[in-house]
């Protein structure tokens, strides 16, 4: 069967099977290997994508039912890298074996864009039921913490990519004397 998908901002058409998991779909068909297998009933995140701008578990969401949704995949987060969650991820080094990182990430995005300014329990809430298998969840809020930042001050990525802060450098944007 045809189903018309909205992908990263580009229409496509795939020639698959109703009821397959929109994950094989945008690894097999449409060359999208960003979004990892984990599990494959919905219980790790590792292969969440974002349905009309909300976190999905695409393991579990059949080609038919996202038939008619904006999907954006880690490929569509950013085209270079730079979405203010990537450059966080980078800078407070939070992955050790990467493999949940997209959907840490993709989660962590939806979360930022629906709540600018999260708390700890905002971003526990939101990120539950993603799992991570090295546990560097502390790592995680951090780094969630870090790209709010970067939303509201406009930080810049660090250029030193060992350089490990527990807190974000926020600029206020006066200057030196109080100019």
């Amino acid at each position: 069967m045809q189903f018309k998908l909205m992908v990263n901002g580009r229409s496509m058409t795939v020639d698959a099977p109703a009821d397959m998991p929109l994950l094989w779909v945008l690894r097999d068909l449409l060359k999208l290997p960003g979004t990892k297998y984990g599990c494959g009933i919905g219980q790790c995140a590792a292969c969440t994508v974002h349905i009309n701008g909300a976190p999905q578990r695409s393991c579990v969401l059949t080609v038919e039912a996202a038939a008619k949704s904006r999907i954006t995949t880690i490929e569509g987060l950013s085209s270079d890298g730079t979405h203010p969650v990537q450059i966080a991820w980078q800078d407070i080094d939070v992955p050790q074996c990467g493999y949940c990182q997209t959907g840490q990430i993709m989660a962590a995005a939806a979360l930022l864009k629906r709540t600018p300014n999260p708390t700890d329990k905002d971003i526990d809430d939101a990120m539950d039921g993603n799992l991570c298998r090295c546990g560097t969840y502390l790592r995680i809020r951090q780094a969630i913490h870090k790209a709010a930042a970067i939303n509201h001050s406009k930080v810049p990525s660090s250029t030193n990519k060992n350089t490990k802060s527990a807190k974000p450098k926020i600029s206020t944007g006066a200057k030196k004397g109080g100019e």
